[in-house]
């Protein structure tokens, strides 16, 4: 396997200046609603590493019949399953994910996750993932339908996605950018886009945290989805959850002291309102509190587009509770399946990235940013395809693709043709070996009836 993986890393390379291939989208405008809810810090291992069908954790005789070497021990650890409401998980800056896939052969994990634990954690410590023993390295542990009957049960009524990939080889902070405007950068000049060059792991970051200790806000001159959005008379909202963040403003450590984040407040998870489209175009006013949502879907005024992040506590990000995230998620989809918009709503629900988890899948090689680690994602929708699992190599520009698809006549964040030039290396939607989500629907069927289900199961 080591032999193959290798090989399929080494040839991921292409351009993506290349036209992709054309998919039919006849039926799309059936769906009048998109809703991207982020979570944490997962796998698709991880969660759906032994989902019947799923190209999931390699088995031999039932059992796994991949390992990882744990260079304490000198063992070859196996993933296990894992009962565990509560996870340590294992660092995710870009470097970690390069050293976790290590050149195809997948073999990082373990001794990344002990590095990061002596690291963090002295005899004292009071912190939830310092109190796991060292003879159970959690990284390579897995749950099922037991912890997670909710994810599991929308996984077998709609869409499992078992080649989603996060946008980039790192953490959250560029995977954030990533999802509101296909690209990370750092730029050299203030509200100047021509400036801009990609940045992997360390984007301008949000004041008060190890990197930007100087109290400075960051500056995003580049142009992210918002401004096609609203350029186009589509509407859309941004819902953040009052609390912490989920995930540290500096994320070398799997320990830290989340900050406070709110609508208001920008952030790792919230860095719309450092975009300079968003202040030109006086669209504040759109990134709003996680209560605006529950109340837009309910009395069927939900935007065209609505992203929704958590707060550290539903985030499912290790140390959080793994069920709080699901009754989290599952209020979410409850609130919109009971709504009048539910019948024209696609939910697109994913983890944002890996977490430092095992995975056993080689990333494709795109444009010297990403793919990055496989993460769990589903499509959920009166229209998504019955107990279907989908294929198709994705990653969150998929998302964006779809929205401009619907919405845009299949404008592009491409600063060649949409009357706001950058310096961006290509055009993340156009890349040709990312699949198309209009294959997850099947617009002739007559609409699905929603699944309600207990939050709290």
């Amino acid at each position: 396997m080591a032999a193959g993986a290798s090989l399929a890393f080494a040839t991921g390379a292409f351009s993506n200046r290349e036209a992709p291939r054309a998919v039919p989208l006849a039926g799309i405008h059936k769906i009048k609603h998109v809703v991207v809810i982020m979570q944490e810090n997962r796998s698709f291992d991880s969660y759906f590493g032994t989902f019947p069908g799923a190209d999931g954790i390699p088995m031999k005789a039932g059992k796994p019949g991949v390992c990882v070497p744990d260079p304490k021990t000198h063992v070859c650890v196996r993933p296990f399953h894992d009962p565990s409401d509560r996870n340590a998980g294992g660092p995710h800056q870009h470097l970690d994910a390069v050293n976790d896939i290590n050149h195809g052969l997948m073999n990082g994990f373990v001794a990344l996750e002990r590095k990061a634990l002596s690291y963090a954690c002295r005899p004292d410590s009071s912190e939830v993932a310092c109190a796991i023993p060292s003879s159970r390295i959690d990284v390579m542990g897995y749950h099922d339908g037991r912890e997670i009957p909710n994810y599991w049960a929308y996984a077998k009524a709609f869409v499992l996605q078992d080649h989603m990939f996060e946008s980039d080889t790192s953490w959250s902070f560029p995977m954030h950018l990533f999802m509101v405007s296909e690209w990370s950068a750092n730029c050299s000049r203030r509200h100047d886009p021509l400036s801009c060059r990609k940045a992997v792991e360390s984007p301008a970051p949000p004041p008060g945290g190890a990197q930007n200790r100087t109290g400075r806000p960051p500056d995003y001159p580049w142009t992210d989805l918002t401004y096609l959005l609203h350029k186009h008379r589509v509407s859309w909202r941004y819902y953040v959850f009052k609390g912490r963040e989920p995930d540290c403003a500096d994320d070398a450590a799997i320990v830290c002291h989340p900050k406070e984040q709110n609508a208001r407040t920008p952030g790792i998870w919230n860095p719309l309102p450092w975009f300079d489209t968003v202040r030109a175009d006086h669209q504040l006013r759109n990134i709003t509190s996680i209560s605006h949502f529950y109340r837009a879907a309910g009395d069927g005024t939900l935007p065209a587009v609505s992203w929704v992040v958590p707060n550290d506590k539903v985030s499912e990000h290790p140390p959080s509770r793994v069920s709080a995230g699901q009754a989290y998620v599952t209020g979410l989809i409850n609130t919109i399946m009971r709504g009048p918009d539910w019948k024209s709503t696609a939910i697109f629900l994913a983890w944002d990235d890996w977490g430092g988890f095992y995975d056993h899948v080689v990333p494709p090689v795109v444009d010297g940013q990403g793919y990055g680690l496989r993460v769990p994602a589903m499509v959920i929708s009166p229209y998504a395809r019955r107990s279907y699992i989908d294929h198709q190599t994705l990653s969150f520009d998929a998302y964006a693709k779809f929205i401009e698809d619907d919405f845009i006549g299949g404008q592009r964040l491409d600063p060649a043709t949409d009357g706001r030039p950058d310096s961006r290396p290509g055009v993340r939607e156009n890349t040709p070996v990312l699949g198309n989500l209009v294959r997850d629907f099947d617009f002739d069927q007559k609409p699905r009836r929603p699944v309600i289900l207990n939050p709290h199961p």
